[in-house]
């Protein structure tokens, strides 16, 4: 579907051209607006993904080698938001704008049901998974606010969840090697004889929770702030996913870290030098942008207010 509307965008623009920038001018009239952005919207919807599109995420990383899932969470997820932003926002400004609150009961949605989900699961990478549903629904909730607080917490979002959930991955992967299985209720306080892993593990999950002082806290906070301004009762209703969160990374860490030490896991190994050099840059990162996230923030912002300016300046 993206494919198609981009060779419409092609054979309709005079002169010819791919090039978004020329493009995004507006030289070029297209007629169909409403079907391109809905055709460019579910197509970008299903890297994102955004429910109903989600299905195939969790199946794909329980399948998926460690180092692949870690790719696939930490980069290419974003492609479904970047795609938006770049192509829908900028071709298609005046669209875009009339569709806000479209976007955000998507944004609503992906948060809500992803931490519901999340927290049924049993295996420790497919819950991670729906984790990222979750928290890629702030992405899009912040993104249809149009506020430079929203758009900017949520490509800050993009940024941050990419760090917290490469991190996640990677400590599924540490665990899984030894333990060959991903059952949450399998496990059990092995912080008293992993305590290196527990400490890292710990940071991780207190940091896709948004805890303050942590990265995801700043971007979360950012979007929740910037849609409220615009979607009051979707921003609410969305702001009861933070409590799901909390609830499904504690009670995870509960169930894996602390009480009475499985018998099997008495002679556990802690983490090796290879995985602490994989681990620790990224939990540096998570502390490093939850208490100083201004390095990114003034890159995101000029582009953020461009785009606003697009789409403002085409409603009505």
């Amino acid at each position: 579907m993206i494919l198609l509307v981009m060779i419409y965008f092609y054979l309709t623009s005079v002169p010819h051209t791919f090039d978004m920038t020329e493009l995004a001018r507006g030289n070029a009239v297209f007629d169909y607006r409403m079907i391109c952005w809905f055709a460019l919207f579910i197509g970008f919807a299903i890297k994102v993904p955004i429910f109903p599109f989600h299905t195939w995420l969790p199946d794909a990383h329980v399948e998926a080698p460690t180092a692949i899932s870690v790719i696939l969470a930490g980069i290419l997820l974003k492609m479904g938001t970047y795609g938006l932003l770049r192509v829908n926002y900028t071709i298609l400004p005046d669209v875009t704008f009339s569709l806000s609150q479209f976007l955000a009961v998507f944004g609503m949605v992906n948060i809500i049901y992803g931490a519901l989900c999340a927290m049924a699961q049993k295996d420790l990478k497919r819950l991670v998974a729906y984790s990222s549903i979750s928290h890629m629904g702030y992405v899009i909730l912040g993104i249809s606010s149009f506020t430079d607080e929203g758009v900017s917490g949520g490509v800050l979002q993009m940024f941050n969840h990419g760090i917290i959930t490469a991190m996640l991955f990677l400590l599924v992967g540490v665990l899984y090697d030894r333990a060959r299985h991903r059952e949450i209720d399998g496990f059990g306080g092995i912080a008293s004889v992993a305590p290196n892993y527990a400490v890292v593990a710990f940071l991780a999950f207190f940091a896709a929770l948004g805890l303050p002082g942590l990265n995801s806290f700043i971007s979360e906070a950012l979007v929740l702030l910037g849609a409220f301004q615009k979607h009051r009762l979707i921003t609410a209703l969305s702001a009861t996913g933070v409590i799901i969160t909390a609830a499904y990374c504690l009670w995870t860490l509960q169930r894996i870290f602390l009480g009475k030490l499985n018998e099997r896991y008495a002679a556990l190994p802690d983490m090796n030098l290879r995985e602490t050099i994989s681990l620790v840059p990224l939990g540096l990162l998570v502390v490093i942008l939850g208490v100083y996230p201004h390095p990114v923030l003034n890159v995101i912002k000029p582009t953020v207010r461009f785009i606003n300016s697009l789409v403002l300046g085409a409603s009505p």
